[in-house]
């Protein structure tokens, strides 16, 4: 089974960036027909989504981010990015990649923590 390493979290100020990155366990050949989802978790909150690229690599975001975070793929590094920009104190969340599938995530990765706050 897939695993999935999070990385390039941070503390940054409001209106401020990051990327984060997601590694994949699989090979570069697996890796290029999954479609990927970037989620996130902010405290007391459940986990919800945030950005889908398939594995052609079509888009959709989640109406809080649109116009601020892209999602992009290396699939030549098995790895999928999460560029975001003008962060708000309410991107404040652990953000976790995983595969698309029909039924949810049975494991997670570590997830990577983002903070906004001045």
């Amino acid at each position: 089974q897939a695993q999935f390493v999070e990385s390039g979290g941070g503390v940054v100020q409001p209106g401020g960036s990051l990327r984060l990155s997601c590694v994949a366990s699989v090979t570069k050949i697996i890796f290029s027909t999954y479609g990927m989802r970037w989620y996130r978790q902010a405290p007391g909150k459940p986990r919800e989504m945030v950005a889908d690229i398939g594995y052609r690599g079509s888009r959709k975001y989640a109406d809080s981010v649109k116009g601020r975070f892209t999602v992009s793929r290396n699939n030549a590094q098995g790895t999928v990015y999460l560029q975001m920009k003008n962060l708000e104190p309410e991107d404040t969340a652990v953000y976790y990649c995983n595969r698309i599938t029909t039924t949810p995530p049975s494991t997670w990765g570590q997830g990577t923590l983002v903070t906004v706050s001045s």
